[in-house]
């Protein structure tokens, strides 16, 4: 019986109220490059990857001598963070020359043996585009600084009056020649690149509408930093802050009408190319722009495995989430707007849960390979493109009291230390002193490494290659496949759904916390075994169409339903 034809009364409580699901296997693909449908990424932060020249800072040359390590993974594509020349106030976003290599990173000539090089191996690279804001040294920003009027003037969102003190926190007062205020985008060392207003003040001439032809100007000079890179070698970027370019109200959507511009600039020139947004607003990102958005700056992710996190309280051990052992998680704060936003937008891109980023806390915070592998195994199997933060795949744990260094306060310094790649001095990061090291190592006599997971069978890093296999040979695993939660109750363990494409139907079971669970629902797939693919075989009985599945503390497991 083919797939199409089931009915799956799904158990999932949706936040209005309970629903059926049907499992059609019909695949729903966005218009996006072919290659991305079965994706993996691989997040590289330039400065601490790895370090060829012994200064203490990771480079360009030192990613390249390291392509293959990233290609043994299984990954299909590496994003790296900003690597433009900058003064480094903010790691680098804050840009200062948008057209070369910072040269700590290298230069122009190796970004295009990176390119080369990535290439030979069937790896993709993405670049950061980062068009929000800017180095507060930028040669546009500090010619925008004289009172005179030039053709920069108007590239920044200005006041007109020095000792006018406009609403909010973010304005600059009293810097440089000029009588105004500048608006930063983040840092006060960030002035905010003017986009214009949506919905500007009439009372405030310098509030520009979005098709002045300063504004203009400005985004076609973005245009063309994009085809520059493009030119170069890039296959794609990862849009920083891509919600925030138009200020104010934006009624008639200018800053998604930059990113549909963009979109048929690739579409034309590089019909190859993947774009993903920092947005966490897919019905917005999706919608004929991006063809993917990060789904990470909304409430319900911090219920997955940011227990940890900034965002959420004071302290590094307030609140609870989904996968920790202490099993006081609650799947439904996050599943109910993620399911949401899925099925409004799965025919127009990808919702991706990245698995941990520079601006997150790492997944090891007092957590077993056992946990990072469910961890892991989650993140491989739920639809999008899964985005791989460097040193995670090993294990590396989230550091604790470490110097603020370019902006990382805490707890983003401690998720951007240097890769563990053996043994010894830096564990294999740098020869330099260790004093002169971006950031310190893990100083821990259990350090993982990489030297050291390769030789295990069982490690982490062997674990996380198996899941990047099956993401990639299980039709139903595909980034377009059919999601159908199954499973998941109110502050209840453990989390069932199912994944299908064509004639294949997968079903993930989900158990984190330590104490075991049980599962009953309606799954009436006609199968004549349950083919375990990865995790612990679990005990399963069915009464006709009703599955119950014991699932013990900390376990997973992902099943192909054979017939």
């Amino acid at each position: 019986m083919k797939i199409y034809s089931i009915l799956l009364a799904a158990l999932f409580i949706s936040a209005a109220a309970a629903q059926d699901a049907t499992i059609t296997g019909k695949d729903i693909i966005p218009a996006c490059p072919e290659w991305v449908n079965h994706a993996v990424v691989y997040q590289i932060y330039p400065q601490t990857f790895y370090d060829s020249n012994g200064d203490g800072i990771g480079d360009l040359p030192g990613i390249i001598q390291k392509l293959d390590y990233v290609k043994s993974l299984g990954v299909d594509a590496i994003w790296i963070n900003p690597w433009f020349d900058s003064p480094f106030n903010d790691a680098g976003y804050d840009i200062r020359n948008y057209y070369k290599i910072a040269p700590r990173y290298g230069s122009n000539d190796d970004a295009r043996r990176l390119f080369a090089e990535a290439h030979k191996r069937g790896l993709k690279v993405l670049f950061d585009y980062v068009i929000t804001y800017t180095a507060i040294d930028n040669p546009w920003f500090v010619a925008s600084c004289e009172q005179k009027p030039g053709p920069y003037s108007n590239w920044y969102v200005w006041s007109d009056n020095v000792w006018k003190n406009e609403s909010g926190n973010q304005w600059v007062h009293g810097y440089g020649h000029r009588n105004g205020n500048f608006l930063s985008n983040f840092f006060w060392n960030e002035p905010a690149i003017n986009w214009g207003y949506g919905n500007p003040d009439p009372e405030k001439k310098w509030q520009l509408p979005t098709d002045h032809p300063d504004v203009l100007a400005m985004r076609a000079e973005m245009k063309k930093v994009l085809r520059f890179w493009m030119d170069m070698g890039c296959d794609g970027f990862r849009a920083d802050m891509a919600g925030a370019l138009v200020k104010g109200e934006d009624p008639k959507h200018e800053t998604l009408g930059y990113w549909r511009e963009v979109r048929q600039i690739l579409n034309t020139n590089y019909p190859q190319a993947f774009t993903v947004s920092e947005w966490s607003g897919p019905r917005d990102a999706l919608d004929g722009a991006f063809y993917a958005d990060f789904y990470h700056w909304v409430e319900g992710f911090n219920d997955i495995y940011q227990k940890e996190s900034w965002r959420i309280g004071n302290g590094m051990t307030d609140g609870h989430s989904f996968f920790d052992r202490e099993g006081k998680g609650n799947i439904k704060n996050f599943l109910d707007g993620y399911y949401s936003a899925w099925q409004d937008t799965r025919s127009k891109g990808y919702i991706c849960l990245p698995l941990g980023n520079h601006d997150i806390a790492r997944l090891n915070n007092q957590r077993t390979t056992d946990d990072l592998e469910i961890i892991m195994a989650w993140g491989m199997t739920m639809p999008g493109v899964p985005f791989l933060y460097y040193g995670n795949e090993i294990g590396m744990r989230q550091l604790e009291n470490l110097p603020q260094i370019e902006g990382c306060y805490k707890p983003r310094a401690g998720a951007r230390t240097p890769m563990q790649w053996t043994g010894g001095k830096n564990l294999g990061f740098s020869t330099a002193d260790p004093a002169k090291l971006y950031l310190p190592v893990d100083s821990a006599s259990d350090a993982p490494n990489v030297a050291a997971e390769e030789k295990d069978p069982n490690s982490l890093l062997n674990r996380v290659r198996k899941l990047i296999r099956l993401k990639h040979t299980e039709p139903a695993l595909a980034a377009y496949a059919e999601f159908v939660p199954l499973y998941a109750k109110e502050n209840t363990y453990p989390f069932v759904y199912a994944r299908a494409s064509g004639e294949e139907t997968l079903l993930m079971i989900f158990n984190p916390a330590a104490s075991a669970a049980v599962a009953e629902f309606n799954f009436p797939v006609r199968y004549q075994k349950l083919k375990l693919l990865a995790g612990k075989e679990l005990h399963t009985t069915q009464d006709g169409q009703t599955l119950k599945i014991e699932v013990p503390g900390q376990t997973y497991a992902i099943y192909q339903a054979v017939k």
